[in-house]
């Protein structure tokens, strides 16, 4: 990618007591792109947020924001920074736009037109004058989301961010992020155990795991050529195919196969020309949850903010 990245983690690592949490992370996050933050517990997904903010010192490594070292330049650096952490404080006796304009007082420059701005942004245009304890959890977020927005942030970590909303909660605040992302080009680094959503939601992923980046990935390579052959006898067909090359996955009542479509005519009729039945071919797409599963070995995803 020749588009220089907002956010580069060079070599960053972290060490508490003997044990070393992060360990070399390096990773590049591009305007206009959301990527995935994915890790079994205890990965430190946390930490390295956590570094990323300034919440935490690292022991060794960089942090670059728009170019320059985190360390040599924090106060610009984080300025162009947003965060929304899960379930994110308001003042609930006031309205959505007081909350607004209270956290606009605490930045530089930031105008009445900006407010309205991000109002619309995320769709609260009918509610913003009503007391946040009137909102819905969904509101909540997107109301989080515009006062991550006033100060026209070029990088936005969200930790969790769609945790506790319902399906079409879920759903507006992934149109909106996705909108935000395209048209004001800031790069998002999104923390979630929701894979369905990050499916969706986001343009590649990162999967941490022992503290070390184990993967990056762009979800277009999630797609990959896989096919489903129901056949029988499932054995006899696994061990003709391994002996010709080929590496299937056996299941129950057939097998994976990821091959190019041009090979398939020629299995085929190896399978039948070896008396093997085949029944169907069908494309196979391994879900986000499959290919989490084989990267770490089956770790569980969810993580505590407080690790």
């Amino acid at each position: 990618m020749n588009i220089k990245p907002i956010v580069e983690l060079q070599n960053l690592t972290k060490v508490i007591g003997n044990k070393k949490i992060i360990d070399d992370v390096s990773l590049s996050l591009y305007p206009g792109q959301i990527t995935g933050f994915l890790g079994p517990n205890g990965a430190g997904k946390t930490t390295t947020i956590r570094m990323m903010v300034g919440l935490m010192k690292r022991t060794s490594g960089e942090i670059l924001i728009d170019g320059r070292p985190l360390s040599e330049n924090f106060e610009e650096g984080l300025s162009k920074v947003g965060v929304i952490v899960e379930n994110p404080e308001m003042y609930k006796f006031m309205s959505g736009y007081k909350n607004l304009l209270h956290f606009a007082r605490m930045q530089k420059n930031i105008s009445k037109e900006r407010i309205n701005e991000v109002v619309r942004q995320v769709g609260l245009e009918q509610r913003i004058h009503e007391k946040v304890s009137t909102y819905s959890l969904g509101m909540r977020q997107r109301l989080g989301l515009a006062q991550a927005l006033l100060h026209r942030p070029k990088f936005l970590i969200l930790d969790e961010p769609t945790n506790g909303l319902d399906p079409a909660g879920i759903r507006e605040f992934r149109q909106h992020l996705r909108a935000i992302a395209e048209t004001e080009s800031v790069s998002v680094f999104v923390s979630s155990h929701m894979l369905s959503e990050i499916e969706l939601m986001c343009d590649r992923i990162a999967v941490i795991q022992n503290g070390r980046l184990v993967d990056i990935r762009d979800m277009s390579e999630t797609a990959q050529s896989h096919y489903y052959f129901e056949l029988s006898p499932t054995e006899k067909a696994h061990g003709l195919l391994v002996s010709n090359g080929f590496t299937p996955k056996l299941l129950p009542v057939g097998l994976v196969l990821q091959v190019e479509k041009d090979q398939i005519p020629f299995i085929v009729q190896l399978l039948t020309a070896n008396e093997i039945e085949v029944f169907a071919v069908q494309p196979h797409r391994k879900t986000l949850e499959d290919q989490f599963l084989e990267m770490t070995g089956g770790g569980q995803i969810a993580e505590s903010y407080t690790k």
